[in-house]
């Protein structure tokens, strides 16, 4: 069945345009121009992912985040506020992603198509990820690049699994550091930093210039399959 989306959006001439965006996408679509009115819909239509403002007449749109993230809706939030506080609250609570005001809505599509792929195993068959050439095994715990056994130390094979694990969608420096380091080195952003640039050293063609492990600038990383690449990057 082709998916529902819910717009959560007051504004009209914005609503109309993700309307349009979304339907040139092949999905379905259902709106809200309220909270009290997005939180009624999203219980009784079940939509698969919704874009969310977060200045709302009635609430803060944040506040929909994790209640739409505990129904199993994927969240994105689409917004004029473009400080880094605001993308990590969202994505600490939550969301897939963040898409800041105005927005190319070839872009926005491509992030609902990859905040869809973040809830599929992504591990595929026998807990396989294939990143072009390179093939992680994460039940075996092996990075192999054809024959070759790459090897990671484990901090980093550790950041390489969490970010295989959600591809498509931004991981913060805090989630990672939380994860992998334990929630004491919550802050401690240069380990999280040099395990990358080793990683990128191991994966990536060219590592100045990385098409797998995407920076999102003081928020943190996503993981992205080689064929859904686009656009230029940014490195830390």
């Amino acid at each position: 069945m082709t998916p529902r989306i819910l717009i959560v959006e007051d504004e009209a001439q914005i609503l109309r345009l993700l309307c349009a965006a979304v339907e040139r996408g092949g999905y379905r679509v259902a709106t809200a121009t309220t909270g009290r009115e997005a939180i009624h819909l999203a219980r009784v239509s079940t939509p698969e992912a919704a874009l969310i403002d977060l200045g709302l007449p009635d609430r803060d749109g944040i506040e929909l985040v994790k209640q739409f993230a505990d129904l199993g809706i994927a969240v994105i939030v689409v917004s004029a506020r473009d400080t880094v506080t605001e993308k990590i609250a969202a994505l600490d609570l939550g969301a897939a992603d963040y898409v800041v005001k105005p927005f190319d809505t070839d872009e926005l599509l491509a992030r609902l198509r990859a905040a869809f792929r973040a809830r599929m195993p992504q591990t595929g068959k026998g807990g396989i990820v294939q990143l072009g050439s390179t093939t992680l095994d994460l039940d075996a715990r092996r990075v192999l690049r054809g024959s070759e056994d790459l090897h990671f130390a484990p901090k980093e094979y550790g950041v390489l699994e969490l970010l295989a694990r959600h591809a498509g969608r931004v991981i913060t420096h805090a989630q990672v550091l939380r994860e992998v380091w334990g929630p004491a080195h919550e802050t401690d952003v240069e380990y999280l930093r040099v395990a990358v640039r080793a990683i990128r050293k191991k994966l990536e063609p060219n590592p100045s210039r990385p098409t797998l492990i995407r920076n999102e600038p003081g928020i943190g990383y996503r993981l992205v399959v080689p064929e859904t690449s686009s656009g230029s990057d940014t490195t830390s």
